[in-house]
């Protein structure tokens, strides 16, 4: 043997991927329940022999390691079986936001360079009409969803894929853990958004410090229903669960007529939503602490937890441990951490940097600033994305100084736990969805009848955060409401349209002419509590 197969062999026998992962899982437990889904229940061994079958026959259909396939769906077990599949022939997922419009849709399609586009029945036409705005897709594959709907005509379907792919001796690339597994769009601050690269190191890595922090067992019951093509849902959940051995109960509708039934009906023991969704459980009339006793881990994201929710949730559900995760895709996605013993007593705070993450508060000049001022947050660690595909200059800008620049500012207190203050580019999270403020600002700004528009974020009971714009009209025209909702409507996804629109005189300037929009936000936050 030559000292390059050696090297070889070796490698092959170290391998740590996302497709090892779930197959050592399968070994250490073959007839655990691994997937429920609608009528589905797979064991570990079911679901890693889908996984086989689906990865033999995307390689029978000439899907070759490093090609980037997207899908375009809701949650299902059809998803996840996808990732994993693509995951095991070194295929590179590119998970598409289904808020999106058709228009959105195909920047991703086309950015990312995706030529098989994985759908659903629910979303087969606009991923039709996304697929047909230039993009490079030239195969369409159907995969189930969670009611259990029919194939659709001219798309290959899943059951094809299985029986295709039944033939066990087909040959397979060989996958390492420095290989690309997804590219992940972030809506960033700028009006294109971001693909972030993610390496199987990366994101196994990531599950590692999420075991580690946020309590993950094997003995654990998990529903998974916030969407896949979220990094959160996606990794630091599903993915982490599957490292951990859990059941994974999944479902594509995030409201409490089904959360709630479905809680109880499996007797979930953990559960992660975004605080609007957790307020809008306790606010259900279906709510009913009794039916949820089994219920014991609760995780929240994407937004802080206003405290008056925290101590609700305690005295409704005293059994529930909670947990804070804070991060972004970028770090696949897990950075920080706040655990149930620190809910109350640090409540606001994102917790402390997870096992395999080092992070920092920086001024300007790359330098850490002391305990309590507020910088920019910054991160060291092998969770990271290897870079923003095909945008070397964002890429260069977001990891200068040899740390990833988050553009969140923030500051440790004494005790190490680090606050989120604000946005350093003005990203609104609302309803656990990320909206470029910029973004909006633009197309509004495309108005005949603006002169001048900021976009906030106000907080909302429901949102959390509201999508906020003020908006100063040209001399001589008029605006309302109604007229920038509809024409935002028209141009955006529904999540980014305003959910309030101020006609404002005038906005507040610094004297170098910059929008004051703390300014803004200290004003309008007293307006709406008013």
């Amino acid at each position: 043997m030559t000292t390059n197969a050696l090297e070889q062999t070796i490698a092959a026998a170290r391998e740590q991927t996302i497709s090892g992962m779930l197959r050592r899982t399968a070994r250490r437990n073959p007839d655990k329940t691994a997937v429920i889904c609608g009528q589905v229940n797979w064991s570990y061994r079911e679901f890693d022999d889908i996984c086989d079958r689906l990865a033999n026959a995307l390689i029978r259909r000439g899907v070759q390691c490093g090609d980037k396939v997207a899908i375009l769906a809701r949650n299902s077990h059809g998803f996840v079986a996808m990732r994993f599949a693509l995951a095991r022939i070194g295929a590179v997922l590119v998970p598409v936001n289904f808020m999106l419009n058709a228009k959105e849709m195909a920047y991703i399609l086309t950015h990312s360079k995706a030529r098989i586009l994985c759908t659903d029945t629910s979303m087969a036409n606009m991923a039709r009409e996304a697929a047909n705005q230039n993009t490079n897709v030239d195969q369409f594959l159907w995969i189930p969803d969670e009611a259990g709907s029919a194939p659709l005509p001219g798309m290959t379907s899943f059951d094809d894929l299985l029986t295709e792919g039944a033939d066990s001796n087909q040959q397979r690339p060989r996958v390492s853990g420095d290989m690309l597994a997804q590219i992940v769009y972030t809506s960033g601050t700028e009006s294109l958004p971001k693909g972030a690269m993610l390496t199987h190191e990366a994101v196994v890595t990531q599950h590692m410090s999420c075991v580690m922090a946020a309590g993950f067992e094997s003995s654990d019951i998990m529903l998974h229903a916030l969407p896949l093509f979220h990094c959160a849902q996606l990794d630091t959940f599903f993915g982490t669960c599957v490292y951990a051995g859990v059941t994974n109960v999944i479902t594509a509708t995030p409201s409490p007529e089904v959360i709630l039934p479905a809680l109880e009906k499996y007797q979930v023991t953990s559960f992660f939503s975004p605080p609007t969704v957790w307020i809008s459980l306790l606010r259900s009339p279906m709510f009913d602490s009794e039916k949820l006793s089994r219920l014991r881990k609760g995780y929240y994201g994407a937004a802080i937890m206003p405290v008056a929710v925290l101590q609700e949730l305690q005295e409704r559900l005293p059994e529930v441990r909670l947990w804070n995760l804070y991060g972004q895709t970028e770090i696949a996605p897990t950075a920080t951490i706040l655990g149930p013993e620190d809910q109350i007593r640090k409540a606001g705070s994102a917790g402390k940097p997870v096992f395999n993450v080092e992070t920092r508060v920086v001024d300007d000049a790359e330098q850490e600033v002391p305990t309590g001022t507020v910088g920019e947050i910054v991160h060291r660690s092998p969770q990271l994305m290897s870079g923003y595909f095909n945008d070397e200059e964002r890429t260069r800008e977001a990891f200068k100084g040899g740390w990833f620049h988050s553009g969140d500012l923030g500051f440790f207190d004494e005790e190490g736990y680090l606050t989120i203050v604000d946005r350093k580019k003005d990203m609104i999270k609302t309803g656990g969805e990320n909206v470029s403020s910029r973004e909006v600002e633009e197309t509004i700004f495309q108005m005949d009848q603006v002169s001048e528009v900021a976009v906030i974020a106000v907080s909302d009971p429901v949102w959390v955060e509201a999508v906020t714009a003020i908006v100063v009209p040209r001399d001589g025209s008029t605006i309302d409401q109604e007229m920038v909702v509809n024409h935002c409507k028209a141009r955006l996804a529904s999540f980014k349209v305003p959910k309030r629109v101020v006609v404002a005189d005038a906005l507040p300037r610094n004297p170098s002419g910059k929008i004051l929009k703390r300014n803004l936000r200290e004003l309008y936050e007293v307006s709406a509590e008013s």
